[in-house]
């Protein structure tokens, strides 16, 4: 199995191969890369590694920057020094995450989760697009909601869910209340916290603060029951159920 190594500080890059080097199997490292350049440079005249081991920061860029520059990505597993709360975007949107300084025993139950996920396309393990957003908490915390010829604030951290109904968007609070909103749920997803908010179905976007109960469904669906009720018990859609489960146990 062939991996690579991303990491611009040659002594952490160098402790990674040795550790690698004591893990079973017959694990080579193709490249040590430290920077966005040279990684977009080693992957446009190289074929894409089993595996690449991805810090965060790197000389000239972040791991996102180089993500940019890769169209087919390996499965990842982030070596990063970030917080525990930032740790759970990466879990989710990777492999697994190795926290700095690393731990032999960590490296190789992480490449033990690896192996077992072999059968899964990169694709659906490596959705980068928000973690950048994460880090840096650029998601949307309140809307202006208009309620006759008055406005209203509406902080996010109110809201229980959104749903489309008949042509428009609708945010739900705790306590009931609903006001429309100019904006899509498609919108809606880039705006809120993923951590915070999932889109279980093509009508509903619900916080996680909003789940009372989580039931089987028929066609392997789940049935949820939301907090306020809903007229009708929403349905996580039969494709989006891995997603919602892996988003649930984070």
């Amino acid at each position: 199995m062939d991996v690579v190594i991303v990491e611009d500080e040659r002594p952490s890059a160098d402790r990674l191969r040795r550790m690698i080097s004591k893990c079973e199997g017959n694990i080579e490292v193709a490249a040590i890369i430290d920077s966005v350049k040279s990684g977009s440079d080693w992957f446009k005249e190289n074929s894409p590694p089993d595996l690449m081991f991805l810090d965060i920061q790197l000389s000239d860029g972040t791991a996102f920057d180089l993500l940019n520059e890769i169209s087919a990505k390996p499965p990842i597993i982030f070596t990063t020094a970030y917080d525990q709360y930032a740790i759970k975007a990466f879990k989710f949107n990777s492999v697994d995450y190795l926290l700095k300084p690393l731990n032999q025993q960590e490296l190789e139950k992480a490449l033990e989760k690896f192996y077992s996920m072999e059968s899964i396309e990169p694709a659906e393990i490596s959705d980068f697009g928000s973690i950048d957003r994460i880090i840096t908490g650029d998601f949307k915390r309140r809307f202006l909601v208009k309620i006759g010829e008055q406005y209203q604030k509406v902080e996010v951290d109110q809201i229980a869910y959104f749903q489309y109904d008949c042509g428009l968007t609708y945010i739900f609070c705790p306590d009931g209340k609903k006001y429309p909103i100019d904006h899509t749920l498609d919108s809606l997803e880039n705006m809120l916290h993923p951590l915070e908010f999932f889109r279980i179905n093509r009508k509903s976007l619900v916080s996680i603060k909003a789940i009372d109960q989580i039931h089987s469904y028929f066609n392997s669906r789940l049935l949820l029951k939301l907090n306020p009720r809903t007229d009708e018990d929403p349905i996580v859609s039969r494709d989006r159920v891995g997603g919602f489960k892996r988003w649930m146990d984070l």
